[in-house]
């Protein structure tokens, strides 16, 4: 991981900005009705912010308790495991893009590998 304003090589030589959220109105909206998931959630936003990730393996270090998919999807749980923010990572880009947020029970309805947002 490395800080916004640092740069970092990939493994072959390519300079690495810090991640790019998309979508992130879809997070701010989810926080709206749900005020307790605000701050975990823009903690979150924050730390994303900072990351280069070039790898599940970053991810995981940095989110030991994040769930890596398939189709580059990654499920990470927000306050606890109250809430559950499901993202599709594109690390040549250095992009995440919001799949899902919901509660708990609202994940287990949907499958985390082909969720989309509803716009």
């Amino acid at each position: 991981m490395s800080y916004a304003g640092l740069l970092v090589m990939s493994h072959i030589g390519t300079i690495l900005r810090p991640m790019r959220i998309i979508a992130i109105s879809h997070l701010r909206a989810f926080w709206k009705n749900n005020l307790d998931a605000e701050q975990p959630l823009k903690s979150w936003v924050d730390e994303v912010k900072k990351a280069t990730w070039r790898q599940p393996a970053d991810i995981k270090d940095q989110y030991r308790s994040a769930s890596v998919l398939k189709n580059r999807r990654v499920v990470f749980n927000i306050k606890g495991n109250d809430y559950r923010l499901v993202v599709s990572v594109a690390y040549r880009y250095q992009a995440v893009y919001v799949k899902f947020v919901g509660t708990h029970g609202e994940y287990d309805a949907i499958d985390a590998e082909t969720v989309e947002m509803e716009h």
